[in-house]
């Protein structure tokens, strides 16, 4: 393992804590009993106090010290005497733990009294101090200039997600999207808890994946020697619920998608589907509008909110617009009773990228997603979808073509799905079967498999039934004004990290043309490297070798392309 200069320097402070019988990691309980928030809610001069955290900052003046201590609720000043420390001859635990081998990052605990400085600061004057964990690597602070400019910022989207954890601690904001989350979850939990409504989980590993139209991850159980599907909804088993006699299930769960990752898709996400019993889509409009009137206030105070460069206003009611309307309006194009040959033909004449995979409901949603989707900024519920677009849904009641349901689209996005629930066994066979032929087809969203027992158990008799699915990770990138649902994910999926390659002079050179131009001819590179033939000849063979770069033939001429 390669250190560097710090990590080394603070290696060696570890060994000296050792040598002074000092245990840089100690097991026992520390007996906090005021956060740093708490101290400034409640400060008084001269009250009694223990804390614990990380040191941000100091400033060191001889024999006293002022410094920066963060906890999970913020940061507090404390401030360190010798003469308070150590009251009598042995000056050790300020001169040579405290000056010499504490450090930016490391953990302590400290016992003290309050004051307030000369300049109004609130401050604890440390008594006492016990280190509690010893940072090795420092964290990644920004510098501070003697104008007060900040430089070198720890904002690299890249790193920032792949070190969350050194994220949260140098940029606090991070921080509160995160409390914004748990208390969205929260105020929607007690929604539905209020309603009498019951929380349930169902099976992550399904031997059938179903509930939605997305390609599954493939897993392989040993004992039972058989393929599983990680979840991709978890709609099947939720209706399961309600055959079985609960009137209202819900549930917050993890789901998995073997599809493409953009800046509002992650192949593992946070849905919430809530299922209830003798209601219909019309009634779920309503609830969903309240819901999420209720889930806004509770997690910013207000049902108002900022996101890039538009205001939305979260209070209800929201605007209604079927699916058809939505498509006449924004491309003067009626879908109404149109063949599956004349929705492509009509796709194609819109500039849209169809292929003979696609059927009626493929091609629908290619005009409304690429054509209408992006014009719907305040909450709107787009409704009645074709029947194609929805196997398990129930068959509008007054317009056999069209289905019960509803997505609510925000600033041109959906966040909440919605049905009338098809609970007709044989009509939903018929669906499963449609889907059947679709896959046969090569459309590889469709389903390529009958949940008989699902079938099965709606033979039993649902009762009518509505539905709806709401993507947490987008609706909070909504309410906290994240344009990416990196932003909202702790720990977001990313590719492997490529470990850090040391570079030789030659390849330095090379690299940072190559990095500027991204691709560039091979003649022009190695002119613009001023380097010789023999440099040359090792420096890019270096890069390849490392596979940081790649020469390709175009035509006539080498191409160097730097490789992500």
């Amino acid at each position: 393992m390669q250190l560097s200069e710090q990590e080394i320097i603070r290696r060696e402070k570890l060994a000296g804590l050792r040598k002074l019988n000092i245990n840089p990691y100690p097991a026992d309980l520390y007996p906090v009993d005021h956060t740093s928030a708490k101290i400034k809610q409640d400060f008084e001069d001269g009250k009694k106090v223990v804390i614990a955290g990380r040191l941000m900052s100091r400033r060191i003046q001889g024999k006293a010290s002022f410094a920066e201590l963060q906890d999970s609720t913020g940061r507090i000043q404390v401030y360190f005497n010798r003469d308070e420390i150590c009251p009598g001859d042995d000056k050790t635990q300020y001169n040579d733990v405290y000056k010499k081998l504490l450090d930016i990052g490391d953990f302590i605990g400290i016992e003290g009294e309050l004051f307030t400085t000369q300049v109004g600061e609130k401050t604890v004057m440390v008594k006492k101090f016990t280190l509690l964990s010893k940072a090795l690597k420092p964290l990644p602070l920004p510098k501070v200039d003697k104008d007060g400019n900040e430089f070198d910022k720890f904002n690299d989207p890249e790193m920032r997600y792949r070190q969350r954890y050194a994220d949260l601690v140098v940029n606090p904001k991070v921080k509160d999207v995160f409390v914004k989350r748990t208390k969205l979850f929260a105020a929607m939990r007690n929604f539905f808890n209020d309603k009498g409504y019951f929380e349930v989980e169902t099976p992550i590993l399904q031997s059938i994946p179903g509930g939605a139209a997305a390609r599954p991850f493939v897993t392989h159980h040993n004992a039972l020697d058989i393929p599983l599907y990680l979840r991709i909804a978890n709609e099947l088993y939720l209706k399961r619920l309600i055959v079985g006699g609960f009137d209202g299930v819900y549930e917050f769960s993890k789901n998995f998608r073997n599809e493409g990752m953009d800046r509002t898709h992650n192949p593992e996400f946070t849905a919430m589907e809530i299922y209830v019993a003798y209601k219909d889509y019309n009634w779920m409009m309503a609830f969903t509008e309240k819901l999420l009137e209720h889930c806004a206030t509770a997690v910013n105070g207000t049902t108002e909110a900022t996101f890039g460069e538009h205001k939305v206003d979260f209070k209800a009611p929201y605007k209604r617009v079927t699916m058809t309307d939505a498509i006449k309006q924004f491309t003067g194009f009626d879908i109404t009773g149109k063949s599956e040959a004349e929705l492509r033909e009509a796709a194609l004449g819109m500039g849209l990228e169809v292929d003979e995979t696609m059927g009626k409901g493929k091609l629908i949603d290619e005009i409304f997603g690429e054509k209408c989707e992006g014009n719907f900024i305040q909450p709107t519920f787009i409704t009645d979808y074709p029947k194609e677009m929805s196997p398990l849904c129930k068959e509008h009641r007054e317009n056999p073509e069209l289905t019960e349901r509803f997505e609510l689209m925000v600033c041109g996005k959906e966040i909440a799905n919605a049905y009338s629930e098809l609970n007709d066994p044989i009509d939903q066979r018929e669906r499963f079967e449609e889907q059947l032929k679709l896959a046969a087809k090569g459309d590889d969203e469709a389903t390529e498999f009958i949940d008989q027992d699902f079938l099965r158990a709606l033979e039993y008799g649902m009762p009518p039934t509505s539905g709806l699915g709401i993507g947490m990770d987008r609706l909070i990138m909504f309410l906290t004004n994240n344009q990416s649902i990196q932003e909202v994910l702790f720990f977001p999926q990313m590719k492997p990290e490529r470990k850090k390659v040391e570079l030789t002079e030659e390849e330095k050179t090379i690299f940072t043309i190559l990095k500027k131009e991204q691709s560039i001819a091979l003649d022009a590179l190695k002119e613009a490297s001023g380097l010789s033939n023999k440099k040359w000849d090792k420096g890019i063979k270096g890069l390849t070798k490392q596979k940081l770069a790649k020469v390709e033939k175009e035509g006539e001429h080498l191409t160097v392309t730097l490789v992500d």
